[in-house]
């Protein structure tokens, strides 16, 4: 079974989901027939390089949200992602575009394959939100692609260039077309999809309904026509 993850890397909800999905999924008795594939996704995609200021001003300013409205919620995102383990610290974040990093995943997919790339989205999210690192800075990336087994000068080499830029885009068309507005946004066999970071439970049932569909026995047909036995004993 497929399931395929929109997400942004900037995205404080894509890491909460995230851990509420992999924990559904462990404890999912068919999860090793599960393949998971990381798509992107851009939230904001006319954000520069690297955005001079903090997350509240970055919301405030350039998306017109109240200051005071945008701490508030930055406070209840931060206590969600502690009850799943995560230690979100906004204080610290650097607002950042996230476009070279979608292209390092999709490297990391293309040479060592989905579970490198599995790691090194996780690694993002977590230099993003937990480490207070700047995931645009391509010394950052060639950083975390080398913790996941990748060469960093490789790396780097690839990020300076525009390879995967058709990729990432074609991720975020995809995603469009399938009525992808928000993220994370999850799809199961290309039958269900389930849009935020949905409790586990909402998750599990998910899982348990899309396999029990894909893995339903061909209802036989009555018909009058002839057939040849596949053991050879005539026709």
């Amino acid at each position: 079974m497929l399931v395929e993850i929109w997400s942004d890397i900037g995205c404080p909800w894509c890491f909460i989901g995230k851990r509420r999905f992999e924990a559904a999924l462990s404890r999912f008795e068919h999860a090793p027939e599960v393949e998971v594939r990381w798509r992107s996704y851009q939230l904001d995609p006319s954000l520069p390089e690297r955005f001079e200021g903090s997350e509240v001003e970055y919301l405030s300013k350039v998306k017109g949200m109240d200051p005071a409205q945008v701490s508030g919620m930055l406070q209840h995102v931060t206590e969600q992602a502690a009850g799943v383990g995560l230690d979100y610290r906004f204080g610290d974040l650097k607002v950042a575009n996230t476009f070279t990093a979608h292209r390092l995943i999709h490297l990391a997919r293309d040479l060592r394959g989905a579970q490198t790339a599995a790691a090194v989205k996780e690694a993002l999210l977590a230099a993003h939100f937990e480490q207070g690192q700047d995931i645009s800075s391509h010394d950052v990336l060639a950083g975390i692609g080398a913790d996941a087994g990748l060469d960093p000068d490789t790396v780097r080499e690839v990020l300076s260039g525009t390879e995967y830029t058709d990729s990432v885009n074609a991720d975020i068309a995809e995603g469009r077309a399938l009525g992808v507005s928000g993220v994370p946004f999850f799809v199961l066999d290309r039958k269900y999809g389930i849009s935020g970071a949905q409790p586990e439970e909402v998750f599990s049932q998910a899982l348990t309904q899309a396999w029990a569909e894909s893995h339903q026995p061909l209802q036989p047909v009555v018909s009058e026509g002839g057939a040849c036995a596949v053991d050879g004993s005539g026709c």
